[in-house]
């Protein structure tokens, strides 16, 4: 349990850190974390001119002990950074890689 605390707190700590970047009066940066369900988000919502823009930029989730980076938006490497933050690469999956592909990355494959 206290490792899955760990996860937690470490997904949402870098997903406080990225939503903090956002400042923009259209566009709204929501920050949405299910703690019962370990799905984690960072969404835009809003209007530029007369355009809507609604898009996911980071998306985790915590599914058997291991985090999965489901979406990334960002130009950065989010993989690394929860490695830095001293999450094991063996406890995290690239989820927007094929199954296949995962087994060339240095980290899990689920």
């Amino acid at each position: 349990m206290a490792k899955l605390d760990q996860y937690r707190k470490a997904v949402q700590k870098l997903l406080q850190d990225y939503a903090a970047y956002s400042h923009n009066d259209e566009i709204e940066t929501e920050l949405i974390c299910d703690t019962t369900r370990d799905h984690y988000q960072i969404v835009h919502v809003g209007w530029r001119s007369d355009r809507r823009v609604y898009g996911c930029i980071l998306h985790l989730d915590i599914k058997d002990q291991k985090i999965w980076l489901q979406h990334n938006g960002t130009e950065n490497d989010i993989a690394e950074e929860l490695v830095e933050m001293g999450v094991p690469k063996t406890d995290i999956v690239i989820g927007f890689h094929s199954p296949f592909k995962r087994q060339f990355t240095e980290y899990a494959v689920s």
